[in-house]
């Protein structure tokens, strides 16, 4: 008798393996890969945690500044007093530096024509921190350390970064500069020439 061929249902079935081996497989290799994966992530998810909330609770180291007050300063003439940096200049004092309890100070220059090169032109430079300077009537020529000399107009202005050299050359005789410098308080570098 002639063998009989096993229908293509069964052999299916033989080769494949039974469906619950597959499905309890399949569920030991998700369990596995859930397992690796949440590892993997839980480390890094506590650490973002955790640098959120340190940077949250410790606050950028900031310098304790006194409390400032406002300063108004009307022009008055009989305000320019000989009592500043300069022989050749009197200084208007804008109260600046006591509102800002020593941060900045701000005055007007009026700077006494004619003006003298012998007295006026000493190389030097401010131990300052900012210091910004506007030509408020007439010109002043400079001389600053890297653009060399310039002739600044009534509305020019300038920085002088800190402890740059510079000396003034010459200036008219109706010269009034607006000068603010950070700190108040600051020590001038004469050079010798």
């Amino acid at each position: 008798m002639a063998k009989r061929k096993p229908s293509s249902r069964v052999a299916a079935k033989k080769k494949s393996p039974p469906r619950r081996s597959v499905a309890k497989t399949a569920s030991k290799t998700a369990s596995k890969t859930a397992t690796k994966i949440a590892l993997k992530i839980a480390p890094k998810s506590t650490a973002r945690k955790k640098l959120k909330s340190k940077a949250r609770a410790v606050p950028a180291a900031k310098r304790a500044r006194p409390k400032q007050r406002i300063a108004i300063s009307h022009y008055r003439d009989e305000d320019f007093k000989a009592d500043g940096l300069r022989s050749y200049a009197h200084y208007r004092d804008l109260g600046v530096a006591d509102a800002s309890r020593g941060l900045a100070q701000a005055h007007v220059i009026r700077l006494i024509g004619p003006c003298n090169p012998a007295e006026v032109s000493k190389l030097h430079f401010h131990d300052v921190e900012f210091q910004m300077i506007y030509v408020l009537k007439g010109w002043v020529k400079t001389y600053l350390e890297g653009p060399g000399e310039t002739l600044m107009e009534e509305g020019s202005a300038w920085t002088q970064p800190p402890r740059v050299k510079h000396l003034i050359l010459d200036y008219s005789d109706n010269a009034e500069l607006l000068e603010v410098i950070l700190p108040a308080e600051f020590k001038t570098i004469e050079l010798a020439s």
